[in-house]
């Protein structure tokens, strides 16, 4: 999955920031969120290839996150719990 593209959306400044640059070690260009709102903007405007989602989030939780990514796609989703 080099190239590829990953949204990473999650509340916690740490993990997010270890997660990131986890993904950009591997290769992989890394997008980020801090909230719900703001991670649906990202994917809309980027198109992501994965999206690692915290369910756990202010302003819109990861659920209702997912249910409007699910709404116009399939992309894979890993949600941090």
């Amino acid at each position: 999955m080099a190239d590829a593209t990953i949204l990473v959306i999650e509340d916690d400044l740490d993990i997010r920031g270890l997660v990131v640059a986890l993904l950009q070690r591997a290769g992989m260009r890394a997008r980020e969120a801090a909230d719900g709102r703001a991670g649906l903007r990202v994917f809309f405007e980027e198109r992501p290839d994965l999206v690692v989602l915290d369910i756990g989030l202010p302003e819109l939780d990861g659920w209702q996150v997912l249910d409007r990514i699910r709404e116009l796609s399939d992309v894979p989703v890993l949600l941090l719990t």
